[in-house]
């Protein structure tokens, strides 16, 4: 396999009160994703499918995510995610609580054969 990337897009996300590590990763995933109209597949002639996407999400408390519910929002493609510690937990002025902040890196890629 000649895995060729051919689009990076980075995200932010924040669960503001709900203190929702997931929620905060998903938005990080959607707003790097929605950043994004180039119809990539096409423009190489693969199906949407072919898609090779590799999804690193930075917070504070990765142990804390529902991996599952993050490869849900890809509606195709194969999805591979990775949670790490990065991120910020800002602490609320009253002291009840933080402020959570993903960070989302969606790399695409596809298994292409360089012709010689």
């Amino acid at each position: 396999m000649a895995k060729t990337r051919v689009l990076v897009e980075f995200g932010m996300g924040s669960s503001l009160r709900r203190q929702d590590y997931t929620e905060a990763a998903k938005r990080a995933i959607k707003d790097a994703l929605w950043h994004n109209s180039v119809s990539i597949a096409e423009l190489f002639d693969f199906p949407k499918e072919a898609m090779i996407i590799d999804a690193e999400i930075g917070l504070a408390k990765p142990e804390l995510v529902d991996v599952s519910a993050l490869k849900a929002i890809f509606p195709y493609g194969q999805p591979n995610i990775t949670v790490t510690k990065g991120g910020l937990d800002v602490a609320k002025p009253d002291g009840a609580g933080v402020t959570i902040i993903a960070n989302a890196a969606v790399i695409v890629s596809f298994d292409m054969e360089r012709q010689s």
